[in-house]
């Protein structure tokens, strides 16, 4: 019978294969070794395959596609519900198997090389700053135990710590300044990995016209464009705006029950990083926006139609609010540049209906 369907359940070494023909029954289960993958595939026609989203799933699913595979990922948590009985390779095959064909399952679009790039010089940058943080704590902790305080902020650090260093009255031991002087060191080498990827970033977006283009709106930079456009790739796979900002989390939870709307917090569901970067690209934006308004009292300005929502979206909400907003708003903006191919107006007239 020919195979229309594969899941396949993705492992390190050893990878399960559930397939099935047009009217569902099973004509294929086989454990393979990894070596063995590509040779399998080599030898049958082209179908649909099914993969959970996970560790190397994008790598597998560009090598299919290239042998005439339809490949489609699945986030691991929509597969969960159709493994029928215990947990193990096969199960979870059959699994895939199965919610691939779903009508209504929602599918992760497959990301190039060069996405996966961006996203690990971001991931890379993420993890420095992670180091960089923790170790500017752990300095600023053991100076606290020796009664010596520095203000927050790191740069506060890199400022304070060769004067303490150089300071002879405050009787620190002979072998706490040689291990505050070797974490110094260590906060100064994460510092400047930081802006080595932060570099790398900035050159991939000055040659990338979709991420110049996104960064055009308020309140997201080169960080921001750069990873929206490797994450989201084709804005096209979104239907919408609203979509895009759910998909991010940004959007409210819901528990309605008898025709009763309730809407909660947002769902915070998605990728965390992307998130924050708009939040607080919004945050930087309410700040901006408030320095304006000082600086101009008393002065006429033609303000932009969004400082104008800005304006009364703070004026009747608490900060924190009107970020998440704007950072939601920004989220369906982005979209419709990405989708359409538009450029961001700042002053776009309204458009009568």
């Amino acid at each position: 019978m020919k195979v229309t369907t594969i899941g396949i359940d993705l492992a390190k070494n050893v990878i399960q294969v559930h397939g099935v023909d047009e009217r569902g029954k099973v004509v294929l289960r086989r454990q393979l070794r990894r070596g063995q993958v590509m040779d399998f595939f080599a030898q049958r026609p082209g179908c649909l395959v099914g993969m959970e989203a996970c560790g190397s799933a994008h790598a597998w699913a560009r090598r299919l596609m290239k042998l005439g595979y339809t490949v489609k990922l699945m986030a691991p948590q929509f597969v969960k519900p159709y493994v029928k009985t215990n947990k193990n390779d096969a199960a979870d095959a059959e699994a895939i198997c199965e919610a691939v064909t779903r009508p209504n399952m929602r599918f992760v679009p497959v990301k190039s090389e060069e996405q996966q790039a961006v996203l690990s010089l971001h991931r890379a940058r993420q993890g420095f700053v992670r180091q960089r943080t923790a170790q500017a704590n752990q300095i600023r902790g053991l100076l606290a135990e020796f009664g010596i305080v520095i203000p927050q902020g790191i740069r506060h650090i890199a400022r304070h710590l060769p004067e303490i260093l150089e300071d002879a009255e405050n009787t620190l031991p002979g072998a706490f300044r040689q291990l505050l002087r070797q974490l110094g060191e260590h906060l100064k080498t994460l510092d400047e990995l930081v802006r080595a990827m932060e570099v790398q970033i900035q050159q991939w977006h000055g040659t990338n016209e979709a991420s110049q283009r996104v960064s055009a709106v308020a309140g997201v930079g080169a960080l921001t464009a750069s990873a929206m456009v490797a994450s989201v790739g084709d804005a096209r796979n979104f239907s919408s705006g609203r979509q895009l900002a759910a998909w991010l989390g940004l959007v409210p939870r819901q528990h309605s029950t008898g025709g009763k709307s309730k809407l909660l917090g947002i769902s915070k569901r998605g990728d965390v990083y992307l998130r924050t970067l708009l939040i607080h690209g919004a945050r930087s934006v309410i700040a901006a926006a408030g320095r304006r308004k000082q600086s101009t009292v008393g002065q006429p300005a033609v303000q932009p139609r969004a400082d104008r929502w800005l304006e009364a979206l703070i004026a009747r909400r608490n900060r924190n609010i009107a970020a998440v907003a704007l950072a939601n708003k920004n989220a369906r903006i982005i979209w419709a540049l990405l989708a359409r191919g538009d450029h961001y107006q700042a002053f776009h007239p309204l458009v009568a209906a």
